[in-house]
């Protein structure tokens, strides 16, 4: 699933393709605002998003892309 996350003030959104459900990523980013800290997410390659939630714009969840094109590491 791709998930992009608008930043306040930052012109570039992040976008990270995860394997988790749309349920358990909306309830971390729940769980994050409602405890004030950060939010973390990895993705399917293990890399590890930490975003402070006082600057989040929104989370916007998509369906990831199926058949990619070209080459894909």
């Amino acid at each position: 699933m791709e998930i992009k996350i608008g930043i306040q003030n930052v012109v570039r959104e992040v976008v990270i393709e995860t394997n988790e459900t749309p349920d358990a990523v909306e309830k971390q980013v729940s769980d994050a605002i409602n405890n004030g800290g950060v939010l973390n997410l990895t993705d399917g390659r293990g890399r590890r998003v930490v975003i402070p939630v006082s600057t989040l714009a929104y989370v916007d969840f998509g369906g990831g892309v199926q058949g990619h094109v070209g080459f894909r590491s």
